[in-house]
């Protein structure tokens, strides 16, 4: 039985520089640039795969760190998702039966966007990865639905991955603290599950599937939170005017990943709100390693070998055109 992995992150040396010049210093705490996890995430080779092997991992999709090029102007953020493209591309022709990739995309210019996808999708990109917000404007805004439709219609799934919170965020509720517990607390304790969550909600009331109704987003970390709370974001639906209910929405055009956490209960709430084809297996590796043993107990809890084998890789390959 096939193992996709598909959120495995990397890093490019000349867009961690440029980052570090605009971005906030303890943004680059949060993903441990040092010591082993920098190794992990430079090496799109041989040592990825062994990695790979250990764990029992077929397929990787390679997705940039975040985050990506999104908080550089768009003269640097286009030149420099195009270099890690390339770069992506790349690794995918030196190890084509064992690496897929998503496109980074400069979404601080929008106009771009959506030409940069077509490109990387030329190129054999399979999906791209993105953030809820790109300064101040949101992933919703119709600044982006250019985007959403070339993306619906090359059939490229778009991945909203977590990103560090707004500075008025972060001043207004995770303050306090010593600086990493702010820090933890803004990031992967809470706060960046609740903006990617809310990035998707957002994307729901903008009535942004209605109009592209075979577009589909993936979620990481079972769902940042959205699967926990679907009886009262339905509530939204009527509000806002929306043909359909978030939960329909949730339901047809969403996936979502385990991102590493291996825990059975929130299989089995994700299995109660949704379906097993609407879940897919991924690590969020380096920052996620479990081990091969943890993963085959953790598979041990699906209840047929049909519903095991969806997730761990026929799920995978139908949502991104990979060959088993």
């Amino acid at each position: 039985m096939p193992l996709f992995d598909i959120e495995t992150h990397w890093i490019m040396p000349d867009l961690t520089s440029a980052l570090r010049a605009v971005r906030h210093p303890d943004e680059s705490l949060i993903f441990n640039e040092t010591g082993d996890n920098q190794h992990r995430l430079e090496d799109l080779g041989d040592g990825r795969t062994a990695a790979m092997d250990a764990q029992g991992i077929d397929v990787s999709i390679l997705a940039l760190t975040p985050p990506g090029t999104q908080p550089l102007p768009p003269k640097e953020a286009l030149p420099l998702s195009r270099a890690a493209n390339d770069m992506a591309a790349a690794a995918v022709a030196r190890y084509p039966d064992r690496f897929r990739s998503l496109a980074t995309l400069p979404m601080s210019s929008p106009k771009d966007t959506a030409g940069e996808l077509e490109r990387a999708a030329g190129t054999g990109h399979v999906g791209a990865m993105v953030y809820g917000r790109s300064g101040d404007l949101f992933l919703d805004d119709l600044a982006y639905d250019d985007f959403f439709s070339v993306a619906s219609q090359l059939g490229q799934p778009v991945f909203i991955h977590p990103q560090l919170p707004s500075a008025a965020i972060r001043d207004a509720s995770y303050r306090g603290f010593d600086p990493m517990t702010d820090l933890a607390l803004a990031t992967y304790g809470w706060g960046w599950h609740m903006d990617a969550a809310t990035a998707a909600l957002r994307l729901i009331l903008r009535g942004t599937f209605d109009r592209h109704p075979e577009l589909q987003i993936v979620l990481g970390h079972w769902g940042e939170m959205l699967l926990f709370w679907l009886d009262r974001a339905d509530s939204l639906s009527r509000t806002a005017g929306l043909q359909r209910s978030v939960t329909d929405c949730i339901r047809s055009n969403f996936h979502f990943t385990a991102s590493g956490m291996l825990n059975p209960a929130l299989l089995r709430h994700a299995l109660s709100v949704t379906s097993v084809d609407r879940l897919i297996f991924s690590t969020d590796y380096p920052f996620q390693r479990p081990s091969g043993g943890d993963i085959d107990s953790f598979l041990a809890h699906f209840t047929s070998d049909a519903e095991r084998q969806q997730f761990t890789s026929a799920n995978a390959a139908s949502l991104y055109g990979i060959d088993l």
